[in-house]
């Protein structure tokens, strides 16, 4: 008796999880788990800031176990996408226990979270929050835009950079584009993976 107990509780937990696991990757937008990352940088006011570190001994990363950061400056999606917003900047900023809209950045950081929001200055002139991204298009050149959304904007289906996207966040005055880049671009361009700017960018 004790056995047949043991034995049915074993087949329904592991069927139950087997057929979760079958029903989310069937309607998730992904169609099944995904290993995608894209390279980060946060500037404020021409200072490059850094993320916390992860706490204990036993953690290497910020975030959720599908959305984090590894203290690289890459955001790293590993897991089923759900929905299209569960790869959003927002969502990452969320997860690392900050927040992002279109005027504001709370980054969380070793001494506190760091609030950088439209309106407010830099080095005595006005400011706002921008952030750009470079894309990776199909033949191997890159695209820079300034974003007008940036927490609905949602990153590159790639787990290498590149093609995997370069997120530039800065709190500056007001610019239509940036002079920074991710290193794992320049280094790209450095070795001729990446063949240079489509349409001037």
């Amino acid at each position: 008796i004790y056995f047949g107990i043991i034995t049915l509780v074993v087949l329904a937990t592991s069927g139950f999880l087997i057929s979760s696991t079958i029903y989310l990757n069937t309607v998730s937008s992904s169609g099944g788990p995904v290993h995608w990352h894209a390279a980060f940088e946060v500037w404020n006011c021409g200072t490059q800031m850094e993320l916390k570190d992860p706490v204990g001994a036993l953690s290497n990363k910020i975030g959720t176990p599908t959305l984090h950061e590894h203290n690289d400056k890459r955001i790293h999606l590993e897991g089923v996408v759900v929905e299209p917003k569960d790869a959003s900047l927002g969502r990452f900023f969320g997860v690392l226990g900050g927040e992002l809209t279109a005027s504001s950045l709370i980054l969380p950081t070793n001494e506190g979270p760091v609030t950088m929001t439209s309106g407010n200055t830099c080095n005595n002139y006005p400011a706002e929050l921008q952030i750009f991204a470079y894309q990776t298009t199909e033949d191997n050149y890159y695209t820079l835009k300034k974003l007008d959304d940036p927490a609905s904007f949602i990153i590159a289906p790639h787990s290498n950079v590149p093609p995997g996207d370069c997120i530039i966040v800065e709190f500056d005055t007001p610019k239509s584009t940036t002079d920074k880049m991710c290193q794992s671009y320049q280094v790209a361009l450095q070795i001729g993976k990446l063949k240079g700017a489509r349409n001037g960018n």
